[in-house]
């Protein structure tokens, strides 16, 4: 009698080719680890980026492939038979001036558009996207806790808030021209955990927390492996639908800057907009007044349908999120 084999965690039988795109990113390269550390369980795993991954830093069973989303992908999903697809590529933070927020346009937009008319061709099954809490928009008018069914209002004035937000319109315009496409749309807070490091982290590092007058600047975290967990289950189970991921609960900046031990400081609003702009004009600084919304009108995310109809109660709360990343970077 031949031995049994090992019981798969693959549920979701359509499955069997997994393409993943951003895959050298932050959050790309921990789904790869977690998925390459059960072998067999995903046939053909395939890591997508324009970054090439030096051959001492491959993992053993994972196919990586150097490449532009911003170019036809229909040759990729042919010779890999793709079956399932996890974008994750985007540009978080565009280059300064005009040709740095169209390169970000050609890949945020442009490049997902590419990858859905992929997968139509290849005729692929499931398509899992991470949006983000910022397509909401930053706006005085916000719900007090965001809910998945109110409305995608990215601000125009933010490239990475808009780009999410004609991302998702055309997401939604997919699911109703081609149901057979099944899409599970993610929207993440603030992806915190031991080694991120980026323009959100870098308020929390100065030597002073700056805050907006009159605005207690929420943050809903998530930890970067919760992120990780809710993709690989929506990878290997039949999850379709659009979730916020955060963690329960939120830290204003005034909590922050007391529980890490620096002063808080609060500037009024048209103060901060009339410097930024004194300050890019000279150059000392990339952003502009209109990033003064970015802390004034901070969305804040309910997790309620995730955990009630995903199904999924993320390890950690905002505090606990922060607390970890806080407590890992040696910070505290």
């Amino acid at each position: 009698m031949s031995p049994r084999k090992p019981k798969s965690k693959l549920l979701d039988p359509t499955a069997r080719s997994v393409l993943v795109t951003g895959a050298s990113g932050y959050i790309g390269r921990l789904l790869i680890e977690r998925l390459a550390a059960e072998p067999g369980s995903i046939e053909n795993l395939v890591a997508f980026d324009v970054a090439d991954v030096p051959k001492k830093k491959r993992l053993e069973g994972v196919h990586y492939v150097k490449g532009d989303i911003r170019k036809p992908l229909d040759g990729l999903f042919k010779a890999h038979k793709t079956d399932t697809v996890v974008h994750l590529a985007s540009i978080v933070k565009a280059p300064p001036g005009k040709e740095g927020r169209q390169f970000a346009y050609e890949v945020d937009v442009e490049g997902t558009q590419n990858i859905l008319k992929a997968c139509l061709k290849a005729k692929a099954k499931k398509l899992i996207v991470t949006s983000s809490g910022a397509a909401y928009g930053y706006y005085a008018d916000n719900p007090e806790w965001l809910v998945e069914s109110d409305a995608i209002r990215g601000n125009e004035s933010f490239a990475y808030s808009y780009h999410k937000r004609l991302v998702e319109e055309m997401l939604a315009k997919a699911r109703d021209e081609h149901p057979q496409l099944k899409q599970l749309i993610l929207r993440p807070g603030t992806i915190l955990g031991a080694n991120v490091s980026n323009q959100i982290t870098d308020l929390f590092e100065k030597p002073v927390v700056l805050g907006v007058t009159g605005r207690d600047t929420p943050f809903v975290f998530i930890w970067d492996e919760d992120v990780v967990s809710v993709i690989e289950t929506g990878i290997r189970k039949d999850k379709v639908g659009v979730y916020n991921l955060a963690g329960d609960g939120y830290l204003t900046m005034r909590d922050i800057a007391k529980k890490i031990g620096k002063p808080y400081v609060a500037i009024p609003g048209l103060a901060l907009e009339a410097a930024l702009a004194v300050l890019k004009i000279l150059g000392k600084t990339q952003y502009g007044p209109e990033q003064v919304d970015f802390i004034r009108y901070r969305p804040v995310l309910s997790n309620e349908r995730l955990k009630t109809v995903f199904r999924y109660k993320p390890k950690k709360t905002s505090e606990e999120v922060f607390d970890f990343y806080w407590g890992q970077r040696g910070l505290g």
